[in-house]
């Protein structure tokens, strides 16, 4: 009840009386009071005039599994709520919840990582209190070959999002990093479950760097935060809820080809690689050349000497800047 008052209040420009809660929740007045107590000692300003009702007047930076409910309006990613103050991985424990028999669209959520991974089993450091961690289950009914591309769906998400709320001109550095100013604020990890030809799940994590903060020193001419970029406070949970928006629409576009095709253009207007010299790490062997945006797989067109184009799977290879990151 707690996430629907402050979702009600959150949605009314007036006051809403307090007749009004105890009947659309079936409680007591003394419990709508008990709710309102515990919203204000969280920070919330909630003014209460006798014969009208209460009013949120103002927000804190509150993150909390109450407030990011509050905020969810999406139809299904995201609906279905799971915070943790701390865990190993927001990965792990979707995984989990899957076995379970959560629902597709489930989003779990930590304050705090004490085994957040990125790529290649790389460690990703998750403090509280200053990024954002989360996981969402999907349950597609797709050929295995494709959950590839659903790590680029979920970048394009989180480059809108982020390009909303903070204001900056945020792009993507193929297939996955989030970059503002060249510099990466985002880590995407994508698992899947398979039993023979079937999808049992797949999970996409999402580490964003908020807060200002110290990066180790081989980070720190590569990463950056939210705030350091755009010089402006960023609310965790407002962010997390554009992002279930844009991938909730990014989604169901790309369900209605099975592919990037309609997102592409979308896609390609932020990559930061397209049109510029790259150098593909290859295990084959490395080489350079222009690229040129990607295709309705995802794989990244390279043009090469000759005109020739060599098509990038991002499984495979790595791309990297002439001069650096991007």
């Amino acid at each position: 009840m707690k996430a629907e008052i402050l979702s009600l209040l959150r949605k009314t420009e007036g006051y809403i009386s307090g007749q009004e809660l105890c009947e659309r929740f079936g409680v007591t007045r003394a419990a709508v009071w008990k709710v309102i107590n515990g919203l204000k000692k969280e920070g919330y300003g909630i003014e209460a005039v006798t014969g009208r009702g209460y009013r949120l007047s103002s927000l804190p930076d509150v993150f909390s599994a109450e407030e990011l409910e509050s905020r969810m309006h999406t139809e299904w990613a995201g609906r279905n709520l799971v915070f943790y103050e701390s865990t190993g991985s927001t990965n792990i424990q979707a995984k989990l919840l899957a076995e379970e028999g959560a629902p597709s669209g489930t989003l779990v959520v930590a304050e705090k990582q004490t085994q957040g991974r990125g790529r290649r089993g790389r460690t990703w450091a998750s403090p509280a209190g200053r990024n954002l961690y989360f996981t969402i289950l999907l349950k597609p009914e797709f050929a295995p070959d494709k959950a590839s591309m659903l790590t680029l769906v979920m970048a394009l998400a989180v480059q809108g999002a982020v390009a909303e709320v903070c204001g900056v001109d945020a792009q993507i550095k193929w297939p996955n990093d989030v970059v503002v100013n060249g510099r990466k604020v985002t880590g995407i990890l994508t698992e899947m479950s398979v039993q023979g030809e079937y999808i049992q799940h797949v999970v996409i994590g999402v580490g964003v760097n908020v807060k200002e903060q110290e990066f180790v020193p081989e980070l720190k001419e590569k990463a950056a935060s939210l705030e350091q970029e755009s010089g402006m406070p960023v609310s965790r949970a407002a962010l997390l809820e554009k992002i279930m928006e844009h991938f909730e629409h990014d989604y169901t576009l790309f369900m209605k080809k099975l592919n990037l095709s309609l997102l592409l253009e979308q896609y390609n207007a932020v990559l930061v690689n397209c049109g510029r010299e790259v150098r593909v790490l290859d295990p084959a062997g490395e080489y350079m050349g222009i690229a040129q945006g990607i295709n309705e797989k995802g794989e990244l067109c390279v043009e090469v000497s000759g005109k020739k184009v060599k098509k990038v799977y991002a499984g495979e290879v790595s791309v990297r800047g002439v001069y650096g990151y991007v």
